[in-house]
């Protein structure tokens, strides 16, 4: 059987602050990997846009963009009701000049539009501020963006669909976030900004993004250096050769580490009930454990979750199994409070925080589902697990 993977794929936007794109701390020595889109196969070109000068009016923007996509009714009036209430290029900091908005009556959305003659500046300020975001715990900041870079303008569509019709011409998706990676098949560019990159690929959410047509790599072909991995049908999973390997994998944008606690003790709160049981690590097939968060004592627990390098991968998805479907049975539903077990190769994440799921599956790591009956939607990743009855997924069900 073979399995077919996307990237995680596209919440709805309500500005552009909400797009902004994850990037390292320049403060930091040595930043993270930079993402592939700013990588691999990356073009001299740092700004592509229309032929030719760049636009000078919000009308003239809506004339290009019209050759790919409806833009019709521009508006460029402050009160116009399709603008963001707020928006952070209103601080003046990020090149921008005017901006409007035009509706997309083909795919029934609306597209900001924004006159950048400092594309510099807009990509600076952008960096600046999705490292803000970073730092104050949103990790998934940008894996999703709907920023298009074009010549000496940007637009940011609120719909899926109008980003694919836009970034079939030379404008591109601006990302920054050293999660989101592009497939083979997509282009690859630089921005003007260091460890940011600029793609075709519209990673999404709801499904309506670029397709994503790589193929599953057979691992059995590659060696032994991935334990725990399936033996045919996957892209791969992470994986570490120890805690600290693991640590610095998710820490500091994916779940916050600051304070860790390397134990093999049983730790729980009423909020946060952990995937390993009772017995301990070494019966979970975990070799080495620890718990990234505040664990309480004066004051209730705070922001746990659980890294695990694993020995036995097979024993651990099995009693996770067993578990999962014990919770299921009272009602059909996961206890609120317990964790999601996220697996790689020969590693483990027992994750509590929705906001870190995003950041994480594009790592790719993949959710343990055992739910009877289980199947995703078209363009998630679905891969076999070592136990029957389950499959790695980076689909979640929405909350009833």
């Amino acid at each position: 059987m073979r399995f077919k993977r996307t990237l995680t794929a596209t919440a709805a936007i309500a500005s552009l602050i909400t797009l902004t794109t994850a990037c390292e701390d320049p403060a930091k020595p040595t930043p993270p990997a930079a993402s592939p889109a700013a990588t691999a196969g990356a073009s001299a070109q740092a700004s592509p846009a229309a032929a030719g000068a760049a636009p000078a009016t919000l009308a003239e923007v809506q004339a290009y963009l019209q050759k790919f996509t409806s833009c019709e009714r521009l508006g460029t009036g402050p009160n116009d009701e399709r603008l963001p209430a707020t928006d952070d290029t209103k601080d003046g900091n990020w090149g921008v000049t005017e901006r409007g908005v035009c509706t997309d009556v083909k795919r029934h959305g609306d597209i900001l539009i924004y006159l950048v003659p400092d594309m510099k500046a807009f990509q600076q300020a952008y960096y600046d501020h999705t490292m803000k975001e970073m730092q104050a715990g949103n990790g998934s900041v940008g894996l999703f963006s709907r920023t298009i870079v074009g010549k000496g303008f940007v637009v940011v569509p609120r719909k899926t669909k109008t980003a694919v019709d836009l970034v079939a011409s030379d404008m591109r998706i601006i990302s920054c976030n050293p999660g989101f990676s592009v497939p083979a098949g997509y282009k690859r560019e630089k921005t003007l900004v260091d460890y940011c990159g600029l793609t075709d690929f519209v990673s999404s959410k709801d499904g309506d993004g670029s397709p994503n047509l790589e193929e599953p790599h057979d691992p059995s072909s590659e060696g032994s250096e991935k334990p725990g991995q399936p033996a045919t049908g996957s892209l791969g999973l992470p994986s570490a050769g120890s805690m600290e390997e693991l640590k610095k994998l998710v820490h500091p944008y994916y779940i916050d580490c600051t304070q860790i606690t390397v134990t093999d003790e049983h730790v729980q709160s009423i909020d946060y009930l952990p995937v390993v049981g009772r017995e301990g690590p070494a019966a979970w097939g975990v070799k080495e454990r620890a718990v990234c968060g505040q664990l309480g004592g004066a004051q209730r627990a705070h922001n746990l979750n659980w890294l695990d390098v694993v020995s036995d991968m097979k024993t651990l998805q099995t009693k996770a199994k067993a578990a999962q479907l014990a919770d299921l049975k009272d009602d059909g539903r996961i206890n609120l409070t317990q964790t999601k077990l996220l697996v790689g190769t020969n590693i483990a994440l027992e994750v509590n925080a929705a906001a870190n799921l995003d950041g994480l599956y594009q790592r790719q790591f993949l959710y343990l589902n055992c739910e009877p009956g289980f199947s995703a939607p078209a363009g998630y990743r679905v891969e076999r697990a070592q136990v029957d009855g389950c499959v790695l997924t980076n689909f979640e069900r929405p909350k009833s």
